[in-house]
């Protein structure tokens, strides 16, 4: 009993660094320091990443973990990167600032609740309905990490944050498919290869581009979601009609 209390503790402990880390965004966006405000925010992701991980290692897999990395990420996931984009930017709209910024804490909880209510099995990873919230996170971080400068979001960058923030929201509780991370045991050596190679020179870009490439990465896996459920649904209604056609004759 007290080692199971013990992993647990554990596991929890990283669940907490998680919230630990939204916590001290939200601390440094207060004060203007939009850069560490971003930099925590990503660090949160990271904690996020580790939990399920060592929960998972430890055999403590629970419920309370669901729920509790739930809270965690309303916090470094939706209330720390609504209020960085508010500081960074939106504040100069008045109310419809704060209305937009607000977006990503709201649309962000109804996803996380969601999820949560619809979680079958807390052992299995399965592939995400609607945008993953820390996704949406990151993406918001290192837009602001990247291209904020000199007190202010560089052009043509500026224009795009009002719509990226609707789309991320809309995406959060929308019925689009968003794959999990692959667990490379179950992947072949091929696969795995192309994997890596994908990791290593999407790193090589990132350090050549002082980091900006990075936002344009999770842009793309994004964007790359929409354009699939497209095809998903050209490719399925067209099936329907063939078959259709086929009946007919």
């Amino acid at each position: 009993m007290k080692l199971n209390f013990s992993k647990s503790f554990v596991a929890n402990s990283v669940t907490s660094m998680n919230i630990f880390c939204g916590f001290l965004s939200l601390v440094f966006a207060s004060h203007n320091d939009f850069m560490l405000a971003a930099i925590f925010i990503m660090i949160a992701a990271i904690f996020d990443a580790l939990d399920g991980i060592v929960a998972r290692l430890l055999g403590t897999s629970s419920k309370f973990g669901v729920e509790l990395d739930s809270l965690s990420d309303v916090v470094s996931f939706g209330a720390a990167p609504s209020f960085l984009i508010y500081k960074a930017f939106a504040f100069q709209f008045g109310v419809v600032g704060v209305l937009l910024s607000s977006m990503l804490l709201i649309f962000g909880a109804l996803r996380l609740a969601r999820f949560n209510i619809s979680i079958q099995d807390i052992n299995t990873k399965a592939d995400f309905t609607g945008l993953p919230i820390p996704l949406s996170a990151i993406t918001i971080s290192l837009l602001i990490f990247s291209f904020y400068k000199d007190g202010k979001i560089i052009e043509p960058i500026n224009y795009l944050i009002f719509p990226l923030v609707i789309l991320l929201s809309i995406l959060m509780v929308s019925k689009i498919r968003y794959n999990a991370l692959p667990k490379l045991k179950e992947k072949t050596v091929k696969q795995k290869l192309i994997y890596i190679m994908f990791l290593l020179i999407s790193i090589f870009l990132i350090i050549l581009s002082e980091g900006a490439i990075a936002f344009f990465i999770f842009l793309a896996i994004i964007l790359f979601g929409i354009v699939r459920a497209i095809y998903n649904k050209i490719f399925d209604t067209k099936n329907k009609i063939h078959e259709l056609k086929i009946r007919e004759n």
